[in-house]
């Protein structure tokens, strides 16, 4: 094994660390692929269920029409200042486009968690809104790796 091996296992997170981080933060940067495989990255807000990341999008943005074109997806969550502060989790795998679009509010049993827990991480209440112009991605990831740099400072 690699010193560079050596160090990735140490600054992983946990499932519980991955879990909890993802829990906690607000903001993810999500890159989709244009037709020529240019890469698009825009910031969205999320909700992450311990198995998949739910992403709240405008349903006539770019990413929304490269999604539709090739499914392939990756997410970044990051934060810290200093080197020995920088945290984060990157997932990929292929978008599901769930519910309708744009969302209004239809019965959707998948939904039910996601919007339960949306409104109240970023509007403080308990209600999903609907404004016509959004509607829910599912990242199931196929591959997550993550990084905690305050372990090797003795941080954690």
């Amino acid at each position: 094994m690699t010193d560079t091996q050596r160090r990735g296992r140490r600054i992983m997170m946990t499932p519980e660390e991955r879990d909890a981080y993802l829990g906690e933060q607000r903001t993810c940067r999500v890159a989709t692929l244009g037709p020529d495989g240019a890469p698009h990255i825009g910031a969205l807000w999320f909700v992450w269920d311990g198995g998949s990341l739910w992403l709240y999008s405008i349903t006539r943005s770019l990413r929304w029409s490269q999604l539709r074109k090739d499914p392939r997806i990756a997410v970044v969550v990051d934060d810290g200042d200093g080197y020995e502060e920088l945290r984060g989790v990157e997932l990929t795998g292929r978008a599901e486009f769930v519910g309708e679009a744009p969302r209004t509010g239809e019965p959707c049993p998948e939904l039910v968690q996601p919007e339960r827990v949306f409104p109240v991480k970023y509007f403080g209440i308990t209600e999903m809104p609907h404004d016509g112009r959004h509607a829910w991605l599912r990242l199931t990831p196929e591959k997550i790796t993550s990084w905690d740099f305050r372990k090797l400072a003795g941080l954690t």
